[in-house]
């Protein structure tokens, strides 16, 4: 019986060992990817990514769920610092955090 290649790694960049990040950072790391764990939280990011500006209850027009369950995401979402939102009236208005995004793509490629 042959054996193929196919369980073979692929080489990634190289990182010198002495490259460790702060436990708060690994923490802040892991909050941030458990937050972006779920479907409905990656297209909340993706909507508010193609919107100028803050959005606010048009968000639950455009997901398959009911208003509690955004409410419960974007909660996860703000805890998280992947968005902000402000008070605009009666209702709350979303937007993403692009520092809180940015430190995690800087932080990806390290680890």
């Amino acid at each position: 019986m042959q054996q193929t290649n196919r369980n073979k790694c692929i080489p990634t960049k190289q990182v010198p060992s002495s490259t460790h990040l702060p436990d708060v950072q690994y923490d802040d790391f892991a909050k941030i990817a458990k937050a972006l764990g779920h479907p409905i939280r990656l297209r909340i990011i993706s909507i508010l990514k193609n919107t100028n500006g803050c959005i606010c209850g048009k968000l639950v027009d455009q997901l398959p769920i009911s208003q509690a369950t955004v409410s419960q995401h974007l909660k996860v979402l703000k805890n998280a610092k992947i968005i902000r939102g402000s008070i605009s009236g009666p209702s709350m208005c979303y937007c993403l955090e692009p520092k809180t995004l940015e430190n995690f793509k800087q932080l990806f490629t390290i680890i």
